[in-house]
């Protein structure tokens, strides 16, 4: 049989197929998919899931003229390669390649920028009514997950939309899974919509919406049918399509969560390629999971929380062994938050596990619920600093600089998995004020990690080399970099571990003692570790150089870990050229 795929370089040669042929290609752009990110790496379940959703959106609507917007933008690699980048798709999630998400800059078929979950309703309604002011005649369309549409914010767009008369298609992928099982009671509704025993009203119809479904979303015929008479129905629609995450390949429909991103695999069987046996340091995700397991069964305060991330965040172990102590909320931040501000009024001991870049969904809860009433939470920010290929959507590189203005909040940043260990120990000892541990994605360098825990004072750095005229403050793993940078150098090197309280007794001493004062940090130049230390200078009238080194006030894009960090020059080589430069010019003047 011929191949369809390779005529297809944007939506109208899809358009020129007929309706039978469409099942072909949707065979076609799975292999596709499967072929490249089985050996380039990438999200897979999420769009094998909706390859014909894909194929009817792009078949029956106008794109670009109407509006395609998908939610969180996982499930969008059938889209990008059907809409002009099939011949660049090798290149996704790679530094100086197209995004692993939509992104409005690559293409004119990307509507809306996405990475984080439920903005698409809200955007896609925004859109409506700027079509509706300008008196054009377009369609509007939503794609989001079950796990997604169970967000505030979702539901905000939800509520908003059913009282206008927008040209506005809700469609919900519902395949009972996001990164891990969707939870709560919308996820119950759903499946009792899905079986037909649902006994309540259809919550959609009630917030206005014309609800059609459920119908089979891998029924190419039923799409098209249903799609094409949705075009012709005014004002907020509601489709609910039925579909399995990795469908297509049988171990991504078994393990969905494995598949989600399941790194290098066989494309012909499917089977993931072992990694090295080789004894390797723990993930820091693991460090913690391991670690909150061994807290709580000595001390039974102890909660954890997660918004929809138990894998990612490993609290998955703290589940399993105290389900009823460990909570995910589902893609919830501003709630995850919060209920750990009503448990630690009680006197429980939560541990609010939130990745860097999705705490920044649940700002206001931080100051308004938790630093304003000085309530005991510990936030474990996960993936901080840059996280690699999931690019500018993910980098945790804002959270020192948000963090930092908040009153009452206290902010460590580990240098190592003992450290991790230790401030976790330390913390549910009993504190009195909020505090957030930020540690990053990936591996850290120790083996042998699993010491007798250790009290870590509060607010106090520690010298970890003591040399002459230049002193290089860090905060965080970025710790082994600088370690490695000097080696051969006669500088000093504290790890300052707390960028709020600064230990001002430490810096003091550093102060009086070198003529040269350069930091380190793995989060934004502005506002930072960085700019706490300049602060301190200035208003205690020092006057040494000092060198700020951290991520430029730009978005960084996607790339390997350590090719961002030598574009940033924090890499182990760039830090040793800096010093040796500052050297020089001290040793010149």
């Amino acid at each position: 049989m011929k191949n369809l795929l390779k005529h297809i370089n944007l939506p109208e040669d899809l358009r020129q197929l007929k309706a039978e042929d469409l099942p072909q290609v949707a065979k076609e752009l799975r292999e596709f998919i499967i072929n490249i990110v089985a050996t380039k790496e990438g999200h897979l379940g999420a769009s094998l899931g909706v390859i014909e959703l894909t194929i009817a959106l792009h078949y029956i609507f106008n794109t670009p003229e109407d509006l395609l917007i998908w939610d969180v933008g996982h499930q969008a690699y059938g889209h990008k390669i059907l809409t002009g980048r099939k011949d660049s798709f090798e290149t996704n999630r790679q530094l100086k390649g197209i995004s692993g998400f939509p992104k409005r800059s690559e293409s004119i078929y990307d509507t809306f920028g996405v990475g984080h979950s439920s903005t698409s309703i809200s955007a896609a309604l925004g859109m409506a009514i700027a079509s509706q002011l300008k008196g054009e005649d377009k369609h509007h369309i939503a794609v989001i997950g079950d796990a997604s549409i169970a967000s505030g914010m979702a539901f905000e767009g939800l509520n908003h939309a059913g009282v206008t008369d927008a040209n506005l298609l809700v469609i919900l992928n519902d395949n009972a899974i996001g990164i891990d099982p969707s939870v709560g009671a919308l996820k119950q509704y759903l499946t009792n919509v899905k079986k037909g025993t649902q006994k309540q009203d259809n919550i959609f119809e009630a917030l206005n919406f014309n609800y059609s479904g459920p119908i089979d979303g891998h029924d190419l015929p039923s799409l098209i049918f249903e799609l094409k008479r949705l075009k012709t129905v005014k004002g907020p629609k509601f489709l609910h399509v039925i579909t399995t995450k990795g469908k297509g390949l049988k171990q991504a429909e078994e393990d969905q969560v494995k598949y989600h991103a399941p790194g290098k695999f066989n494309a012909s069987t499917g089977e993931l390629i072992s990694k090295s046996s080789v004894s390797e340091p723990p993930k820091y995700q693991d460090v913690f999971g391991e670690t909150i397991v061994e807290l709580a069964k000595n001390n039974e305060k102890i909660i954890g929380i997660t918004p929809a991330m138990p894998t990612g965040s490993s609290l998955k172990y703290m589940m399993d062994i105290f389900p009823n102590r460990a909570f995910d909320v589902g893609i919830a931040e501003q709630h995850a938050v919060t209920l750990a501000a009503g448990m630690a009024t009680q006197g429980l001991i939560p541990f609010c596990n939130i990745y860097s870049t999705f705490l920044q969904r649940a700002y206001d809860q931080i100051i308004h619920d938790v630093a304003l009433q000085n309530l005991p939470v510990i936030f474990c920010l996960d993936r901080a600093g840059l996280v690699g290929e999931d690019g500018a959507t993910h980098h945790g590189v804002f959270d020192l600089a948000y963090l930092n203005c908040i009153p009452n909040l206290v902010i460590f940043a580990p240098r190592d998995a003992i450290a991790l260990r230790n401030i976790m120990y330390t913390v549910q000892l009993g504190i009195d004020f909020p505090i957030a541990i930020r540690y990053p994605r990936g591996r850290g360098h120790l083996l042998d990690w699993k010491k007798p825990f250790e009290k870590i004072e509060i607010g106090k750095g520690e010298c970890l080399k003591q040399g002459t005229d230049l002193a290089i403050l860090s905060i965080g793993t970025m710790s082994k970099n600088i370690e490695d940078a000097i080696i051969d150098l006669d500088v000093s090197h504290y790890d300052m571990q707390y960028v709020k309280p600064l230990d001002e007794g430490l810096l003091h001493e550093i102060f009086k003692t070198h003529k040269i004062i350069v930091t380190i940090e793995d989060g934004t130049i502005v506002g930072g570790f960085g700019s706490s230390i300049l602060a301190f200078a200035n208003s205690h009238n020092y006057k040494q150089h000092i060198e700020v080194l951290g991520i430029a006030d730009e978005f960084i894009e996607q790339g390997t870990i350590l090719q961002l960090q030598q574009l940033q020059e924090l890499d182990s080589a760039s830090i040793t050229k800096k010093i040796e430069d500052l050297l020089t010019i001290l040793h010149d003047s």
